[in-house]
């Protein structure tokens, strides 16, 4: 009879480094933004103090922000994309910031509901995990039945909002726990079967 062993993998979640609307405190979602110059010297400025763990194989999102971060911090490595991973779709906010939407009703309803309804004409919080989700349970399936090229280190860059879903997910903690600022995030572990996996040893990269 054959069994299925356990896969063991550190996962290194990573956020974007900054764009000209995270400067600006704006709703950046599925806007394809770049990184800013600041953004990019942050980025060279924490790789060169040895922030960022090695690595042996790179995930992202398939996001321009999130391939120049991929770029700059782990340039060795050609990443392999993963679409469920875009950032939320914030719906008519797009592209705006507090100042712009403090006096709508429909914001206050949102921010009054603690995040929990979806975003006008956007997306809900419930679907945009469970795709986050989705996405990370194809690529461990793929990871462990390749037995033969199994990583030790896998770096995943994505966006705030794609790192705060999976981990709520998979450590029963609040959505809003994990948040991190750009170019912050966690390193984890996961073992387990591609049928049945859990996350501990969670640690803050900043």
């Amino acid at each position: 009879m054959w069994i299925e062993t356990e896969t063991q993998v550190k996962f290194i979640f990573l956020r974007h480094g900054k764009t000209k609307g995270n400067e600006e405190q704006r709703y950046i979602g599925k806007t394809d933004e770049p990184l800013s110059e600041a953004g990019i010297q942050e980025l060279l400025m924490q790789k060169k103090k040895g922030v960022f763990p090695d690595i042996q194989r790179l995930y992202e999102s398939p996001m321009k922000r999130c391939r120049m971060t991929g770029e700059i911090l782990y340039p060795a490595w050609s990443p392999i994309l993963v679409p469920e991973w875009k950032e939320i779709d914030f719906g008519i906010w797009e592209g705006k910031n507090y100042e712009e939407l403090r006096q709508d009703e429909s914001y206050q309803a949102w921010i009054d509901s603690g995040g929990k309804i979806p975003f006008p004409k956007g997306e809900s919080k419930e679907l945009f995990i469970r795709r986050c989700v989705e996405g990370f349970q194809r690529i461990w399936k793929e990871i462990c039945e390749n037995k033969g090229q199994q990583p030790e280190a896998i770096g995943v860059i994505a966006h705030g909002g794609t790192i705060m879903a999976i981990l709520s997910h998979y450590l029963d903690g609040a959505y809003f726990a994990y948040q991190v600022k750009n170019g912050q995030g966690y390193v984890c572990t996961v073992s387990g079967t591609k049928e049945k996996f859990c996350f501990a040893n969670v640690q803050k990269i900043e």
